[in-house]
C-alpha cells in the first residue's frame, strides 16, 4: 500500500466519501473518530461497511476507529474488520500498549469472520497527547504495523498551546514530538507520516512543510482535503538528479556486491547510502 497521500473522508457522509474515493489519494482514510459526531457513530459505522463491502479498490481503504478508551472503539473493530479493509488507523495511541490490544483484537475479528489473521495492517497515531510521548518504543509489537503518524493539532491542544507559529514553523514540544517520532519510526522499521495542513486554502504553507517532511524522511503526509494530494504528491517525487545518484549507487554495489565501501563522484558511499538509494528509487516508482 503506497502512503504518500492519505486522505480523511468523515464516514457518515457518503458524499465525501464518494468524492475521496474518486480522488487520486493513494489512500483513502474513513473517518468515525473526529468529524463524526456522538449521535452519529452509529450510522457512520455501517456507511463504513457498506463502502468497504463495495469497494472495488479496498485496498486503498483504512478505517480510522475511536480511540481504545472510548465505548465506540470495539464495536467499529467489529463492525468494519470483517469487510476487509487495508488497515485500521488507531487514533490516541498513547503507548504499546494500545498498540498490542489492538493486535489481539484485530485477530479475534479476524479468526470470528474467516479473514486470514494479520490481514488487516495498523497505523497508528502516536503523538496526538502529551502522555504518548513518554514510551515510544513501537519496534517488535507487531508485524501488522506499518506506519507511525504526527499529529500535531491534538497534541497542541493537549499542551495548551497553538501547533505553529505566525510563519507556519512548528512550535518548540510540537517539534520536539515529531523529531521523536522519526526516531521511533526508524527504530521499528515502518514509515512516518506527517501531520495534516490545517488550511485547504493555503498551498503555499502546504508546499513549505510538506518539502520540510521530505527533507526530513517522511514518506507520506495526511491530507484533510482533495485539493491538497497534487501539491503533496509532487513534493514527494524525487528531482532527477536524486534519481540519476541512486541509480549509480545501486550499479556500482551491483557491480561489486561484497564491497563495504566505494567511490562516487570523489566521495566515499557505503551501505546506509544504498538503502538510501533504494529508498529514493522506491519513491520515483510510486511517481
Amino acid at each position: 500500500m503506497k502512503l504518500r497521500t492519505l486522505l480523511f473522508a468523515p464516514a457518515d457522509s457518503e458524499r465525501k466519501v464518494g468524492k475521496a474515493l474518486g480522488s487520486s489519494a493513494d489512500v483513502v482514510i474513513l473517518d468515525l473518530e473526529d468529524s463524526v459526531a456522538p449521535s452519529a457513530k452509529e450510522a457512520a459505522r455501517t456507511l463504513a461497511a457498506d463502502q468497504l463491502t463495495g469497494a472495488s479498490e479496498r485496498s486503498r481503504l483504512v478505517v480510522r476507529v475511536n480511540p481504545r478508551d472510548t465505548p465506540w472503539y470495539i464495536h467499529d473493530l467489529a463492525a468494519v474488520v470483517p469487510h476487509g479493509p487495508s488497515a485500521i488507523l488507531l487514533p490516541k495511541c498513547t503507548g504499546p500498549d494500545d498498540l498490542r490490544a489492538l493486535d489481539h483484537h484485530l485477530e479475534a475479528f479476524e479468526v470470528a469472520s474467516s479473514r486470514q489473521i494479520g490481514s488487516t495492517g495498523i497505523l497508528a497515531l502516536v503523538t496526538e497527547t502529551a502522555a504518548s510521548l513518554a514510551d515510544m518504543s513501537y519496534a517488535g509489537i507487531t508485524r501488522r504495523l506499518q506506519a507511525l503518524l504526527f499529529g500535531a493539532e491534538d497534541l497542541a491542544a493537549d499542551f495548551g498551546i497553538s501547533p505553529r507559529s505566525a510563519e507556519g514553523t512548528l512550535t518548540a514540544p510540537v517539534s520536539a514530538a515529531r523529531a521523536a517520532l522519526l526516531v521511533a519510526a526508524a527504530q521499528a522499521q515502518v514509515s512516518a507520516i506527517d501531520t495534516p495542513w490545517p488550511d485547504p486554502r493555503d498551498p503555499a504553507g502546504l508546499q513549505r512543510e510538506t518539502e520540510a517532511a521530505v527533507r526530513d524522511g517522511f514518506v507520506g503526509k495526511l491530507c484533510i482535503h482533495p485539493d491538497q494530494l497534487s501539491v503533496v504528491r509532487e513534493a514527494f517525487v524525487p528531482p532527477p538528479e536524486r534519481v540519476i545518484w541512486a541509480e549509480s549507487v545501486c550499479r556500482l554495489f551491483k557491480e561489486s556486491p561484497n564491497a563495504g565501501v566505494l567511490v562516487l563522484e570523489g566521495k566515499m558511499i557505503d551501505r546506509p547510502h544504498l538503502r538510501l538509494a533504494e529508498r529514493i528509487l522506491e519513491a520515483a516508482s510510486d511517481a
